[in-house]
């Protein structure tokens, strides 16, 4: 799964949650639930993947990551709950070892803006927006506590 990807991991149910953007989330994901890394997934058990969204590009991945981290905890759950409402471990997904069983949102379902504020209705996004040093693809680089 060699694809631009944001990703929300959780230690269970409305647990600590983890938004981090990866160019291989199979890899990421692995080390993340086998704690290969030290880090902040580590420290709090964080090892559930409950949301994933894959994009063409990094630079678009990037800015929704950076969106996302915007967002209040309220609307990351909403996020989490209106595509996979049991907080299923998608790792089988990913890996093929299950169908995806997520449901695809409605259309009309309003996206925040990229600056992760209010709702933007008109569906415009900027994502001209400088981008950091994991558009060059090193994403090793741990995420920020949400």
């Amino acid at each position: 799964m060699k694809q631009p990807a944001v990703y929300l991991m959780a230690s269970q149910r409305n647990g600590t949650l983890y938004i981090g953007v990866t160019s291989d989330l199979i890899k990421r994901t692995w080390q993340h639930r086998t704690h290969a890394v030290e880090g902040f997934t580590n420290q709090y058990s964080i090892n559930l993947l409950v949301w994933f969204e894959q994009h063409e590009t990094m630079e678009s991945a990037i800015a929704r990551e950076k969106a996302l981290k915007k967002w209040n905890r309220a609307w990351k759950l909403f996020l989490i709950e209106k595509t996979n409402p049991d907080w299923m471990d998608l790792w089988p997904v990913i890996t093929g070892e299950q169908a995806d069983f997520r449901t695809t949102p409605h259309p009309d379902t309003p996206r925040h803006s990229r600056a992760g504020g209010n709702p933007d209705p008109s569906g415009a996004s900027d994502d001209k927006k400088a981008l950091d040093s994991r558009l060059r693809g090193n994403d090793d680089d741990e995420g920020d506590d949400v």
